[in-house]
């Protein structure tokens, strides 16, 4: 694991300590949707498009979704990006979380893309997660176990 990894990880099980599935301590829900609102825009005027954006998510550990299309991209799928509610946190997939394995998703994500999307990600605040890191079994300290089984249901899928 690398030191960045290693350094995800602790921020994650810290935000898991904050005691509320759904938002962490002062979650500001109107900067955060200014801010999402924000990194729709600039992903649709990076790949020149509009993106099919999920904003509706009530009583959820995720903010919103964006799906840029597979045709205003250089991949072979469609990409999504899900914004959590905690600590900023951000997960780039190609087409539905969960589909491909990491090696498919090195081969089949253009490089381009992905570093695109990660860039305006690390521009406007966000920290990026990536997919198979959340994976990993939940193993936290939320008694979430009968709704979160990985890390990636506990920050971008637990309703």
């Amino acid at each position: 694991m690398t030191a960045d990894e290693q350094h995800l990880w602790i921020l994650l099980r810290e935000l898991d300590r904050s005691g509320n599935a759904e938002f962490p301590e002062g979650y500001d829900h109107a900067a955060t949707r200014a801010r999402f609102d924000q990194l729709v825009a600039e992903i649709d005027a990076q790949f020149s498009c509009t993106s099919k954006v999920e904003r509706d998510a009530p009583e959820a550990s995720y903010h919103g979704w964006i799906i840029i299309p597979v045709d205003a991209t250089a991949s072979a799928d469609f990409i999504t990006v899900i914004v959590s509610n905690f600590g900023d946190l951000a997960v780039v997939t190609l087409g539905n979380p969960m589909s491909y394995d990491k090696e498919e998703t090195d081969y089949l994500l253009d490089a381009a893309d992905h570093s695109r999307i990660t860039n305006i990600l690390s521009r406007l605040g966000y920290i990026t997660v990536p997919e198979h890191l959340s994976w990993a079994d939940y193993d936290g300290v939320m008694n979430l176990r009968s709704h979160a089984t990985s890390w990636l249901d506990r920050f971008f899928f637990w309703t």
